[in-house]
C-alpha cells in the first residue's frame, strides 16, 4: 500500500525541480529579511554595554537563534499547500480521489515532503554559505541527546505545521475564499512561533499563556532544544504536549474532511 505514496514521492520531487530556480531565487531573497533583523539586533545590542544580555540572550546567541530559526522553517515551513489544497476542492479535482484507492491527505502529505526535500537540496548551498560567513556566532547543540530531541521536534513542527494548513484549507467546502482565514492563521503564526523574536524574551506571564496554543512548537520549541535552553522534564513535557497537538491537528483534519465531503458536490466531466 505504501508503494503508490513513495510513487508520488517520486513525481512530486520531479515536478518541483522543474521549478527549482524559484526555489533557489525564494531562498536567496529570503535571506533579506533575516540580514535585515540581524542588522536591528546588532544595532540594539551596540548601544548596550559589552558582554550584557537581552532576555537570556548576548549577541551571538540572538544571531545564532536567527539562522536557526531560518534552518527549522526551510525544513517545515509549508508554502502554498494549502492554496493548492483549497483550488483542489474549488475546481471538483478531489473527485478523482473519492473513486481511486488512494487517500486524499497523505496524497497530500506526500507531496509537501517532496517539496521540502526538494526546497532543501536547492536552498542548502546559499544558507550555507551565509551560515558559514557568521559561523563565529552559530552555537552547536550542547550534547547529541539534545540534537536527537531537535531533530524529533522538527519531523513534529513539521506534521503540525502540514496537518494544520490542511484542517485551514478544509474550509473551502464552506466558503468560497479561504485566504482571508489563512491570512489570520499565518499572522498568528509568524508573530506567536517566535520569527519575530525569541518568546522568552516577552513578560512570563504572555510567554506562559503562549504555551496554551500550538504556535511555539511550530518554530521556537524545536530551537530552544537545539540552543540548550529546553531541558530535562521541561524538554519531555514539552515533546509530549507538541505530540499531542500533531494528534489534534490531525483528527481535526479529518473530522474537517469528513464533514465537508458530505456537502461536497461535483457537476460535468
Amino acid at each position: 500500500k505504501m508503494k503508490k505514496y513513495w510513487h508520488v514521492i517520486n513525481i512530486g520531487i520531479q515536478n518541483n525541480l522543474t521549478y527549482r530556480f524559484n526555489f533557489l531565487a525564494r531562498a536567496v531573497f529570503g535571506l533579506i529579511p533575516l540580514i535585515a533583523m540581524l542588522y536591528v539586533w546588532r544595532t540594539i545590542y551596540s548601544d548596550k554595554i559589552a558582554g550584557t544580555t537581552i532576555g537570556a540572550y548576548t549577541l551571538a546567541q540572538m544571531i545564532s537563534y536567527y539562522l536557526l530559526t531560518t534552518v527549522v522553517d526551510a525544513l517545515t515551513a509549508v508554502n502554498e499547500d494549502d492554496w493548492q489544497i483549497a483550488t483542489d476542492i474549488k475546481d471538483g479535482n478531489i473527485s478523482q480521489f473519492l473513486l481511486k484507492p488512494i487517500d486524499y491527505l497523505w496524497y497530500r502529505l506526500c507531496l509537501f515532503l517532496s517539496g521540502r526535500v526538494t526546497y532543501l537540496a536547492v536552498a542548502v548551498t546559499p544558507l550555507a554559505l551565509f551560515i558559514l560567513y557568521l559561523h563565529q556566532y552559530f552555537v552547536l547543540p550542547p550534547s547529541w541527546t539534545a540534537f536527537s530531541c531537535f531533530l524529533l521536534s522538527t519531523v513534529l513542527t513539521a506534521l503540525l505545521q502540514f496537518f494544520m494548513s490542511y484542517a485551514m484549507a478544509m474550509l473551502a467546502f464552506w466558503v468560497l475564499e479561504v485566504s482571508t482565514f489563512i491570512f489570520i492563521l499565518y499572522a498568528f503564526e509568524y508573530i506567536a512561533s517566535g520569527h519575530l523574536f525569541p518568546l522568552d524574551i516577552l513578560p512570563a506571564g504572555l510567554e506562559r499563556a503562549l504555551y496554551f496554543t500550538p504556535f511555539p512548537y511550530q518554530l521556537y520549541f524545536p530551537v530552544s532544544i537545539y540552543m540548550g535552553k529546553t531541558t530535562g522534564t521541561d524538554l519531555a513535557s514539552g515533546l509530549l504536549i507538541q505530540a499531542l497537538w500533531v494528534v489534534a491537528a490531525y483528527c481535526a483534519a479529518r473530522f474537517a474532511w469528513r464533514r465537508g465531503i458530505k456537502k461536497y458536490s461535483a457537476v460535468g466531466g
